[in-house]
């Protein structure tokens, strides 16, 4: 996907979502609670090449994001939040986008090497708001080892720990693989959010960045119910 075409469906999104203003951090309005259900074709698309899941006892979803996107870092507190409470069969993975054919590679591949890096420290969880406060917020450039380095130094993490994990073999693999997980899944939007490699939904589908862990539920409840054990 182009850089230009990308922007359409980014646009297309923030009409369909309630109240998105343009600035970093603005709130998206609530969509009503009589929203129609989930349906295919509509709030979610079936992949068509349905990828395998990375622990089949498990349910899995997967987020893909990318820390320069608005709507990416709009969706960040609604996911902790459906995080916090998913069942505990479920297993959220998350993939940075790198979207091979777009001016912006260097960059997302500059951040996707700083999310493995923290991934690997353990860290994400505590830090991937930190991170979109940083640069969507903030502005900061985090794109090279020094000054992702000091960042990171600064939420305490330590930093000969980090370069450790920024310059290893398996955050560097992780990093090339990133663009090849977008084709994958059969990403055409950020955030997007796969359920089970099976079932993709984002802004567009959803309705807004907001509606999109509803979607999620009903999609686990509906496509991907729980094994009764």
């Amino acid at each position: 996907m182009t850089s230009v075409s990308r922007l359409v469906v980014l646009l297309v999104s923030a009409g369909l979502t309630l109240g998105v203003a343009s600035t970093p951090g603005a709130a998206v309005a609530a969509v009503p609670s009589g929203a129609p259900a989930p349906r295919e074709g509509g709030s979610y698309v079936r992949l068509q090449h349905p990828q395998p899941v990375a622990d089949s006892a498990r349910r899995e979803v997967v987020e893909v994001f990318w820390y320069g996107c608005e709507h990416s870092q709009l969706l960040e507190q609604p996911l902790e939040d459906w995080a916090a409470h998913r069942p505990s069969d479920v297993v959220l993975r998350r993939i940075p986008a790198v979207w091979s054919d777009n001016a912006d590679q260097d960059v997302e591949r500059a951040h996707a090497r700083l999310f493995y890096t923290l991934d690997r420290l353990g860290e994400v969880d505590r830090l991937q708001s930190a991170v979109f406060r940083a640069v969507r917020g903030e502005g900061l450039d985090l794109t090279t080892e020094d000054l992702a380095a000091g960042w990171a130094a600064g939420q305490q993490v330590d930093a000969q720990r980090f370069r450790a994990a920024y310059e290893s073999d398996e955050v560097g693999r992780e990093t090339a693989q990133a663009s090849k997980e977008l084709a994958r899944y059969e990403v055409t939007e950020l955030p997007s959010l796969v359920v089970q490699g099976s079932y993709r939904t984002g802004p567009v589908q959803a309705g807004g960045v907001d509606r999109m862990p509803a979607v999620l539920d009903d999609l686990l409840q509906q496509q991907v119910p729980a094994a009764k054990h």
